[in-house]
């Protein structure tokens, strides 16, 4: 039996997205400052505290809108609505000027459709800027968020809505990430066949499990296909 359906992470796979979520952040300052409220610290300290906010909003602690609610709140605005609208349209109306496909993905991707092989996404974050991203990547199939799953990589609960939306044997789907942790161990655990994404040379974790594949390469991805499910 031969593996039946590809998915893939979104960031540092199929594209980058440049910190997008931490620039709508800190062009909520200006808004913040005009607004009565204050920031909290100096220009770097405060992308340190957006940054761990993202984290822990990627991780499922929280929504995007609570994230903003929280982030406003604390620099003293009393009425968060309208920044959360504002953050988001920021967020949105930057992908096409931000977030750069990486190279060889559109050329893999056509090729992938070309042979009818299922694909799908599968990222931590909310659904309209992950679906945006996709795009923009030039992907074309279902894309599924942490945020509309309730659970985020590597809780196994993320990884069995992406094999519930395939349709297929969990053992006959790769999943493709550049992350050891959230990606491949997560997917590993789940049942999923696991292909690092390892672009930069880097030395995988010894203490975690390894994937079944390595590629250096996006378009190596094609390969995988044909690989035996087993082997």
């Amino acid at each position: 039996m031969q593996a039946c359906a590809i998915a893939f992470d979104i960031d540092h796979t199929l594209a980058v997205d440049n910190k997008i979520e931490r620039i709508a952040f800190l062009r909520l300052l200006a808004r913040i400052d005009g607004e009565g409220g204050t920031m909290l610290g100096t220009l770097d300290q405060e992308t340190g505290a957006i940054d761990a906010l993202l984290e822990r909003q990627r991780s499922g602690a929280f929504s995007i809108d609570d994230a903003v609610r929280r982030f406003v709140g604390e620099r003293g605005v009393a009425h968060p609505k309208p920044f959360v609208e504002h953050f988001c349209e920021i967020v949105l109306s930057l992908v096409d000027h931000i977030v750069v496909p990486l190279p060889g993905v559109p050329r893999m991707l056509t090729e992938l459709r070309a042979r009818g092989i299922a694909t799908a996404v599968l990222s931590n974050g909310w659904s309209p800027l992950q679906q945006r991203k996709a795009e923009r990547a030039g992907f074309a199939g279902p894309v599924l968020a942490s945020a509309d799953i309730g659970a985020a990589k590597p809780d196994r609960r993320a990884f069995a809505a992406l094999v519930d939306r395939l349709g297929l044997p969990a053992q006959c789907v790769w999943y493709v990430g550049d992350n050891p942790c959230t990606d491949i161990v997560g997917a590993h655990a789940a049942g999923l066949r696991t292909a690092w994404y390892n672009a930069e040379g880097r030395s995988y974790p010894s203490d975690l499990s390894p994937p079944d594949a390595v590629i250096t390469d996006i378009c190596d991805v094609i390969g995988l296909v044909a690989l035996p499910v087993g082997s």
